[in-house]
């Protein structure tokens, strides 16, 4: 008996350093932040877009170039690009995920989602997705190809010459780097490229079957560089000149060394979120928190008695245990992702109710409170395995298959499950079994029944 009131005592302890480590490494809750070691300083919560204000922006990329099992790993490469740029400017730890198309959202486009936290000037915001730029090498198109016709305002129909390109699989997303070069006779600056493996063999092969022909170099859609091959270049570098100044060449380098666009992409909806807006958000969800926490605290006392007050404190022990590995993972927390963990609150209540009903009826039935705990929680268990098994799968699909928003809901909930098991069935058990009642005494019996039974 003495070793299960050590353990629990060990529990006890363990939960009060965690919830010590909550409040310290807290801005908002410890005045002295500034001054504390930079151990908490660096374990605050993430807060998402809408509890910290920013902006919020959606892209829809154009893959119909990529070829169909290439779509992923061109989006991952988008993705690290985009994050790229934006880490340039200093941005407090963007969020850029990507969203699939598929049957789930009815359609196939392929979506990034960037979020951009402490950025409420929108326009600043997608200048800093614009800057990126988008390189492609374009061939001659074929003199078999049927010319495109326009018709002018006066009527004549002329060849649209912005057509007489074609795209080849050589983009930006095949870049290694790029660097400022100067003509060594005239001194004209120019970018000079180099390619990865891949991209090495298609500029080889590019410039062996176009000799004699131009290989147009376009940035953002339009032509920079319209060069004639004399001869098949292998090694994988070329040059860029465009009648750049300088400072234009310095800031192209600038521009593909941040990341060369692999696929194009184009703006769907923007959205900017007010950093009072966040605090109220984040304010509403930390009140439903608590006042949830604070209604069930009083059921489960007032109903279950003693047992009701032991779950009530593993349940203390829950909630710092999460919001600990919330810190360390770390989640980015969300108004949905709040509403996950609220839920997994009750899941865990719903467990320990599970688990004093179960004891009740031992107590009804004749048993001794020990034995009543026992059987209580081994009749409980199956229950609470199913259950909170079918919650997990549920979290496991909607995170899987859902939206950014939602799946910062589903890990919440997902996390929030499983650390639930742990306190109702391992902690509370070992605080019930901690209290050690000598016979089958009338007070004993009264504490461990529930509701307006003696």
């Amino acid at each position: 008996m003495w070793k299960k009131r050590i353990l629990a005592l060990i529990i006890l302890l363990l939960g009060a350093g965690i919830a010590f480590f909550v409040f310290k490494s807290e801005p908002k809750l410890n005045k002295n932040f500034e001054n504390q070691s930079s151990f908490f300083k660096h374990h605050p919560f993430r807060l998402g877009l809408d509890l910290s204000g920013g902006s919020h922006l959606i892209y829809k990329a154009d893959v119909s170039g990529v070829p169909a099992g290439q779509v992923s790993d061109s989006m991952n490469a988008l993705r690290d690009v985009i994050e790229r740029r934006v880490n340039l400017f200093g941005v407090s730890e963007p969020v850029v995920q990507i969203q699939e198309g598929g049957f789930i959202s009815g359609n196939s486009d392929e979506k990034l989602i960037v979020d951009l936290p402490g950025v409420t000037d929108v326009e600043k915001a997608t200048a800093m997705i614009g800057q990126t730029p988008l390189l492609e090498f374009k061939i001659e198109r074929s003199k078999d190809e049927p010319q495109t016709l326009t018709v002018g305002k006066d009527g004549v129909a002329k060849v649209d010459l912005s057509q007489q390109y074609v795209s080849t699989e050589l983009t930006g997303r095949y870049l290694k780097k790029a660097v400022l070069e100067f003509d060594q006779n005239t001194r004209e600056p120019k970018v000079g490229l180099q390619f990865d493996d891949t991209g090495s063999k298609l500029f080889a092969d590019i410039t062996k079957n176009n000799v004699g022909k131009i290989v147009a170099i376009y940035l953002d859609g339009a032509p920079i560089s319209t060069p004639v091959v004399r001869e098949e270049i292998t090694g994988g570098e070329a040059q860029i000149s465009g009648n750049f100044t300088p400072i234009e060449a310095k800031q192209l380098v600038g521009r593909l060394n941040s990341g060369a666009l692999p696929v194009p992409i184009s703006l769907l909806s923007k959205q900017t979120i007010g950093a009072s807006l966040g605090d109220n958000a984040l304010f509403a969800g930390m009140k439903a928190a608590f006042i949830g926490f604070l209604f069930i605290a009083l059921f489960l006392i007032l109903w279950y008695r003693l047992p009701g007050l032991i779950a009530v404190l593993s349940l203390c022990i829950y909630v710092v245990i999460i919001l600990t590995l919330f810190k360390l993972l770390p989640v980015t927390l969300t108004a949905a992702g709040i509403a996950g963990f609220i839920i997994s609150l009750g899941i865990a209540v719903d467990a320990n109710v599970l688990i004093f009903e179960r004891l009740k009826e031992e107590m009804r039935a004749g048993r001794t409170v020990t034995d009543s705990v026992s059987t209580g929680f081994s009749r409980a268990w199956f229950s609470i395995r199913d259950s909170n098994t079918s919650s997990i799968i549920t979290a496991i699909i909607l995170f899987w298959f859902g939206t950014s928003l939602i799946k910062g809901f589903a890990l919440t909930l997902g996390m929030g499950v499983l650390i639930s098991m742990l306190s109702a069935i391992t902690i509370s058990r070992i605080f019930l079994y901690a209290i050690n009642f000598v016979g089958e005494s009338k007070i004993a019996r009264f504490l461990f029944s529930s509701g307006l039974s003696k």
